[in-house]
């Protein structure tokens, strides 16, 4: 990226809006102005903070968010995280339980002593009729 595209206020915008999968017609629908509105803000190389800061809103992101829009930050975060060498993306997907798996196989078993206990009552029950 050249400096002149890193400091492309616009450009970092359309490069967010794209990847947050979301059309001009979407951005301009969230900040009330037109998709040629949206298409010239993109074109410019500055864009007041104000205005900034309600294109970020609308985008999910913080104004300083895009003023520090890096591409090559993420594509080394993916890379880095993601690397077929290793297993990153093992740990990448890991998920952490939000309940203690042991209980959850304590409960299972009093679940199934307490099913035997009304097996064996059932039974007793039929055989002293």
């Amino acid at each position: 990226m050249s400096t002149a595209t890193k400091n492309h206020i616009g450009r970092k915008i359309s490069r967010i809006r794209e990847l947050r999968d979301m059309k001009q017609e979407a951005l301009a629908q969230a900040l009330g102005i037109s998709q040629q509105a949206v298409s010239a803000i993109e074109n410019s190389e500055t864009v007041e903070d104000a205005k900034l800061e309600e294109i970020a809103k609308a985008l999910g992101v913080t104004a300083e968010g895009i003023k520090n829009f890096s591409e090559e930050t993420i594509l080394n975060i993916i890379s880095n995280t993601f690397t077929s060498n290793d297993s990153s993306t093992i740990n990448a997907i890991n998920v952490q339980p939000t309940f203690n798996p042991m209980d959850k196989v304590v409960e299972l078993y009093e679940r199934l002593v307490q099913a035997e206990k009304d097996k064996v009552a059932y039974l007793e029950k039929i055989l002293n009729r």
